[in-house]
């Protein structure tokens, strides 16, 4: 199979806006029928009527071990004999704060939804994908390899969801499906506003003599964030396309990177050492 989705049914987690709205009106547009994962019913419409090939609006919270039962029972219905091609875990949050700051709460949510919840998802329609010997591509980032301050704990989220993938493409390798990451780098998007927000709360949160000590670099940090993503030429366009390619190629890669800053990442912690990369890490954030 190559160039077009040729009908084939997917599921893409986390549609409703940013990265996943995007993908899922690309592939859509490719020829997939693409089943959309909102857990918002008007998120929903509006992606229908913004769709201009077959999409379908389904209901599912990653978190909530019911609504992706009820989706599975949905989607098996709707495809039939068909099967299901590829399910694409791309929902996700981004706690975004110095991590004496990230309450566990906060850090529990983090895991919950970027780790739990994505094989959660992948555990309950791979009965589906064996079948029709499909894919799954489970969306991380640029942090999926390298920590950056402030960051912590979606970096722990990342790099777990990194090792998931790594372990499901070699157990699962023996029924035919295939396993791929696809790492994109900063976008603008709306996430950027929502990161900036969440990590000012979470400074609130906690006593004064510990926000005192980071209130200052981490301003600066999500400043300087928010101009990398805005000063980027990497745009939503990028990464749909990587997610196209990783369920259309005839031989899917394990990773897809999208945008400059993920392959200069990756480069460098291969070759820097720890205390050079860390000094770098320190002066892009300051």
């Amino acid at each position: 199979m190559s160039g077009s989705g040729a009908g084939r049914a997917v599921l893409v987690t986390g549609a409703s806006s940013g990265l996943g709205r995007a993908c899922v009106l690309h592939l859509a547009e490719a020829g997939f029928h693409v089943f959309a994962g909102v857990r918002r019913p008007g998120d929903g419409d509006d992606l229908a009527a913004a769709a201009s090939g077959r999409l379908t609006p389904v209901r599912v919270d990653v978190t909530d071990d019911a609504s992706i039962a009820a989706a599975v029972k949905e989607i098996e219905a709707a495809v039939g004999d068909d099967g299901l091609w590829a399910v694409v875990n791309n929902a996700g949050v981004c706690v975004a704060a110095p991590l004496e700051c990230v309450t566990t709460e906060e850090l529990r949510r983090q895991l919950d939804t970027n780790v739990v919840g994505q094989l959660a998802v992948i555990r309950a329609f791979l009965p589906m994908l064996r079948r029709g010997r499909g894919r799954v591509v489970n969306v991380t980032s640029g942090l999926g390899s390298v920590a950056v301050p402030y960051m912590g704990a979606y970096s722990a989220a990342q790099f777990a969801k990194e090792a998931l993938t790594d372990a499901l493409r070699r157990e699962l390798r023996g029924f035919g499906v295939d396993v791929s990451v696809v790492r994109p780098g900063a976008i603008m998007t709306p996430i950027w506003g929502k990161v900036a927000d969440a990590g000012r709360a979470a400074l609130e949160s906690v006593p004064e003599g510990v926000a005192s000590l980071y209130r200052v670099p981490f301003s600066r940090f999500l400043l300087v964030n928010e101009r990398s993503a805005r000063a980027s030429s990497t745009t939503p366009a990028h990464f749909s396309r990587a997610v196209a390619r990783a369920l259309t190629e005839a031989r899917p890669r394990a990773r897809y990177g999208v945008g400059v800053d993920v392959w200069r990442l990756s480069v460098l912690s291969r070759v820097l050492p720890d205390r050079a990369l860390d000094r770098y890490l320190g002066a892009i954030t300051r």
